[in-house]
């Protein structure tokens, strides 16, 4: 690999990387190890999680005060709970 190559390589793995952050609050791959080692996701599985999140995501809706901060933080955790809903049950469904 090139010089260049690996430099453009590097710069798409930082843009990924800034866009899971941008879109999830952390990286895929954190996310990932966040919910397979949760106690819940083990026990109940990935619906419950999910439900988990959204019911999370209406709390934060019912008790703090609209700011861009915790407008970022529903949308986050609304777009973590799509990810569980995208990875771990849809995928399931159709495989």
């Amino acid at each position: 690999m090139t010089a260049t190559a690996s430099i453009r390589a590097a710069v798409g793995q930082d843009m990924q990387r800034q866009r899971q952050i941008n879109m999830y609050g952390c990286t895929e791959a954190d996310l990932r190890d966040s919910i397979e080692s949760s106690i819940t996701f083990k026990i109940s599985g990935p619906a419950m999680i999910v439900a988990s999140m959204m019911s999370d995501a209406q709390e934060m809706m019912a008790y703090e005060q609209p700011s861009f901060a915790t407008i970022e933080a529903q949308r986050q955790l609304l777009n973590r709970a799509k990810f569980v809903l995208f990875e771990y049950i849809m995928d399931r469904e159709n495989g």
